[in-house]
């Protein structure tokens, strides 16, 4: 009887899946950080992924995208925005600038492990966001999923890979518009809420 026990135990831990979030609760403050794919380049007002979010988890998203920004210079705000805004969770999606400016695959893992370290020290949990490696078939980089496992966090990895390969969900090459950015916050919204957030 007890082994019947402990394999409907484990059968129900693997049926979970994956790594869990806290959950939020009311009045929760989530911190979406990123480059221009977090600002919104080509969405209208108000259709930024963020801003969908928001109304998807009926909570504060904070935006904290900044166009063109690499890993480099995201780290460097990193600890401050953290400590200025106290969030409940970290949206991280980053990295792109890298990709397209071919910088060091090596630092850029290296930074976004600092970022999700500076997080976590602050016992903020994060959710990671991959991007696409430059290639003709997008794919998501092998590095953030290696990210992921190393410190055991919920991971949205083909979702932009598969909405940067269709025309109709970009403003342009590398930015989704309003249909795209909207298809990503329910992404991470329903990942979120898979992983107990919400």
């Amino acid at each position: 009887m007890r082994i019947l026990s402990v394999l409907f135990i484990l059968l129900f831990l693997s049926a979970c899946g994956g790594p869990r979030l806290p959950f939020l609760g009311e009045n929760a403050r989530v911190l979406a950080f990123g480059d221009s794919l977090t600002f919104g380049v080509g969405a209208s007002d108000g259709m930024d992924y963020p801003a969908h979010l928001s109304r998807l988890c009926d909570c504060e998203v904070i935006n904290a995208g900044v166009s063109g920004e690499t890993t480099t210079e995201g780290l460097a705000r990193m600890a401050d925005l953290l400590d200025e805004t106290q969030p409940d969770l970290l949206i991280l999606l980053e990295g792109g600038n890298d990709i397209l400016r071919n910088q060091d695959k090596a630092q850029l893992k290296r930074n976004l492990e600092a970022m999700i370290r500076e997080a976590q020290g602050r016992q903020v949990p994060v959710l990671l966001i991959a991007v696409p490696d430059r290639k003709v078939f997008l794919s998501p980089l092998p590095l953030y999923q290696e990210l992921a496992e190393q410190f055991s966090l919920p991971l949205l990895e083909d979702t932009l890979p598969r909405l940067l390969s269709q025309s109709a969900m970009k403003s342009d090459t590398v930015h989704l518009n309003d249909a795209g950015y909207q298809l990503l916050a329910e992404e991470i919204y329903q990942l979120a809420s898979e992983s107990g957030a919400f």
